[in-house]
């Protein structure tokens, strides 16, 4: 007589990173891709590309966990034309990969979405140490950046709450942490983990507790994929970023340099969205607002998620919090705006500017916007404005007096 079993449902794999994407450029390990406008859809409801730049720690895909609780699914959805950063796994040679060098990389990254749409400037996301890179970039590069938002990424290192603490240099050494090349992903694991040394136990007791709640196992599983699927880290890099940031705070201090250019962040003039969790204990909300006391952006703001620093990415909050307020935040500065306001038109001009219009309309934003440069206009808005911009230009209808 067989035992009876316990009535636990049978949950298929999970789904991960399902977002359909292409791949548009590579370089080295690392990979640029573009996730495809949903069928039907035009991915023009800002004026902008939106480059997405997760953290070296951990795989790519926690931005884009699996269908309903992704940031590049939901970007997607709002009808912005989204792009992200996958850093790529560090191979042993990786060792000397620099602070320098990977800022150059997140560069020729940007340069690449710019070229592929035409736009002048791209806004960023970044995501933890994704963000922190992200913000030294924008200090470097302002003139490339619309928009930056800080989604959960240390900049005053001195508030980094116990994860600064276990790396002080008082018993800490980065140095001969990698002395023999990348630090290992079991390494990295075992220092987050150190920071609850229970959270493996009580994980488990908390499937037991929940696993009947629909979608819980999914979601389960989903994220214990993700959580176990760690790279190492490149060895001059972690470096830098110990020593540097967490150790000497010199990036919250203005003394950070890169390439042998100061990182001010003062230079930042761009809006600035910091978003901080709630529960965060990888990067408490003060490691990351400093951020807002730094720039000189008059358009700045924070927003509070409910969650850990993963939860309030991909948790069950996420959804119906962090996803709507990042694409309306976006939108609301760089969506749809009114056409250039033109003379009247003459009866006799209607017709060949009709066509003229229609001719442009099939025009890709990129083709429309290089037409754009070639009269030195400017090459700002969404696809109705360029299209308007150009006929203004070709047909003279500026309405401006001689």
């Amino acid at each position: 007589m067989e035992t009876a079993k316990s009535a636990v449902p049978f949950t298929p794999p999970p789904t991960i990173a399902a977002t359909p994407k292409d791949t548009i450029f590579r370089d080295g390990t690392a990979s640029l891709y573009r996730f495809r406008p949903t069928p039907g859809g035009e991915a023009d409801a800002t004026n902008i590309p939106f480059l997405l730049v997760p953290s070296m720690i951990n795989k790519w895909y926690v931005l884009d966990l699996r269908p309903g609780f992704s940031m590049a699914e939901s970007m997607v959805e709002h009808g912005i034309d989204t792009y992200l950063l996958d850093w790529g796994t560090p191979n042993d040679e990786d060792r000397y990969l620099n602070w320098e060098l990977i800022i150059a990389k997140l560069a020729r990254m940007v340069r690449r979405v710019k070229r592929h749409t035409g736009a002048d400037k791209v806004a960023l996301l970044g995501y933890c140490m994704g963000g922190t890179l992200s913000s030294i970039y924008t200090s470097l590069h302002q003139e490339d950046v619309a928009a930056f938002i800080n989604l959960t990424a240390p900049i005053d290192f001195s508030k980094g709450g116990l994860l600064r603490t276990l790396v002080d240099e008082k018993w800490f050494d980065p140095y001969a942490m990698t002395a023999a090349g990348n630090l290992p992903a079991p390494q990295m694991e075992s220092g987050f983990t150190s920071l609850r040394p229970t959270s493996k136990f009580s994980k488990w007791i908390m499937f037991a507790d929940k696993r009947q709640t629909p979608g819980f196992v999914e979601s389960f599983n989903a994220l214990e994929q993700w959580a176990g699927d760690n790279i190492p880290f490149p060895a001059e890099a972690y470096q830098t970023y110990i020593h540097e940031l967490y150790q000497q705070n010199l990036l919250y201090k203005g003394e950070h340099f890169v390439g042998g250019k100061r990182a001010d962040l003062g230079n930042i003039t761009c809006p600035v969205l910091t978003v901080v969790a709630s529960r965060d204990t990888i990067c408490p909300a003060e490691a990351a607002t400093a951020m807002n006391d730094l720039v000189s952006s008059e358009d700045q703001s924070v927003l509070t998620i409910g969650g850990g620093h993963v939860g309030a990415v991909v948790g069950s909050r996420a959804p119906k919090q962090l996803y709507p307020a990042v694409a309306e935040w976006l939108i609301e500065r760089f969506g749809k705006d009114a056409a250039p306001s033109l003379r009247e038109v003459d009866a006799e001009e209607l017709e060949p500017m009709e066509a003229r219009t229609l001719e442009l309309e099939a025009m890709t934003v990129a083709q429309l916007r290089r037409v754009l440069r070639q009269h030195d206009i400017v090459t700002s808005g969404n696809k109705a404005e360029l299209v308007a911009r150009v006929i203004a230009h070709e047909f003279d209808l500026s309405g401006e007096e001689e």
